[in-house]
Parts: structure tokens; sequence; C-alpha cells
């Protein structure tokens, strides 16, 4: 479904990515693990189109989107939840779930769609007429899922989904996500827990200064001595 070539990226010192390349399989939960600072959120900037690459190529479902705007890559559908929730939080949440299906092709499924999200999330069809801002930390980590989930995705990134979040909430979180998956769509998760990433992606890739240290299935990764060492940073 993705296709990454030789993606190099920088800000304004030593590149962040240094010519990544890597693949992401229609159906799959692919985890991005790796130390802090080593490049993870700036590659899904890159591929939400956040970040522009200083080199390489980016393709999804065989198209070259390297050179899209971010709007055009959420039509394709790429959608991504960022770090931090980014809620509005003085909007309802039903004004930020509204939000995420604006777009002309989303419209028309903005009713259906939200039916989908209260049925995965029964909490926020509780606090519809809420602020977003009075929220729990993981009743908002459910709003962003939710507002993502109403532009329609075929892939959906997260970049740190439990961040900050209780044990529950952490779990309930990670249960709709599997569901969404077995339902069908596409998953790049970066994720800071090491075990919890390995329990539902069926594939890793481990990144080390911007560069791809290890990648394989969830069973070579666990097994393999260099992933904790790599991922703590060792």
């Amino acid at each position: 479904m993705l296709r990454i070539d030789g993606l190099t990226a920088a800000y304004d010192g030593p590149p962040a990515l240094a010519g990544i390349s890597l693949h992401v399989e229609k159906g799959e939960v692919l985890g991005l693990l790796g130390a802090n600072n080593s490049g993870k959120s700036t590659l899904i900037n890159c591929i939400s189109g956040l970040v522009r690459p200083l080199a390489g190529r980016i393709f999804f479902e065989g198209a070259d989107i390297t050179r899209l705007k971010p709007h055009e890559r959420v039509a394709t559908g790429i959608v991504q939840v960022p770090e931090g929730r980014q809620v509005f939080p003085k909007m309802s949440v039903i004004e930020n779930l509204l939000l995420g299906g604006t777009s002309r092709a989303a419209r028309p499924q903005r009713t259906t769609r939200l039916d989908q999200v209260f049925k995965l999330f029964p909490r926020l069809a509780e606090r519809r007429p809420q602020p977003a801002g009075t929220l729990s930390g993981g009743e908002q980590q459910m709003l962003a899922i939710g507002r993502a989930l109403m532009s329609g995705p075929r892939l959906l990134m997260l970049d740190e989904p439990s961040l900050g979040l209780s044990p529950l909430f952490v779990q309930i979180i990670f249960k709709a996500l599997a569901e969404l998956n077995a339902q069908g769509l596409t998953i790049l998760l970066i994720e800071q827990n090491l075990t919890l990433t390995l329990a539902y992606a069926g594939r890793g890739v481990v990144l080390e200064r911007g560069q791809i240290a290890i990648e394989g299935t969830r069973e070579m990764l666990k097994n393999d001595p260099r992933t904790r060492a790599a991922y703590l940073g060792l």
C-alpha cells in the first residue's frame, strides 16, 4: 500500500532521516520503534506531507505522492493522529468529530461514520456537547482517533497513542485499533511501549539515528537483542 524509497529529511542540523526505504502492506499493522530522536515522527510527518523531504520518493497505492500537499494526501486516504492528540479544546466533542469529515469526499458519509465512531467509543457519544478541553487524556485520545476516522482513512498513522494514558485507557485504545485492523484498516503505529507494539504489530521497523537498524516480523524483533539496544539507544 505504501512504499518509501531513499527518504532523507532534515531540519536545521544533521539529517533526521538518512535514506530510509520501507513498505507497508495493505491490511497490516506496522510498528515503528526507536529511541527518542531516532526519526519516527519525522518519517510519518513526511508521509503526511507536513515535512518536505530533501530526497527520496513516497508512493501510495502505486501513485507518487511525494509532492502532494497534506490535504491532498488526506483525500487519498492517508490520515495521521498526531502526538499529543491536538483536539480543539473550546469546541465540543461533536464539533471536533465533524471537522474530521469536512472534505468534499467525506461529507456525504459523515452521519454513517459518526455512528461508527460512537459504536467504537461509546464514551464519546455520552459527551457529545462537552468541550474537548474538559475531557480526560484518554477521552481526548479517543476523540483524536475518532476525528481521523471521520475522513475515511485507508492508512491510519498514530504517533504515540498511549503516551500519558492510564493502563485502562491504553487497553481501550488498543482494543479499538485491533478492531479497526480486523475490519481491514492498515495501521502505521509509533509507540514508545515496545511490548505493547509487538503485541499488536505483525511486523516492525526499528529506527536508529535516522536509519533502519532492524526490520522484521514480531517474532524476529522479540528475539533479536539488537531491538532493545536500538530502542533504548544503548
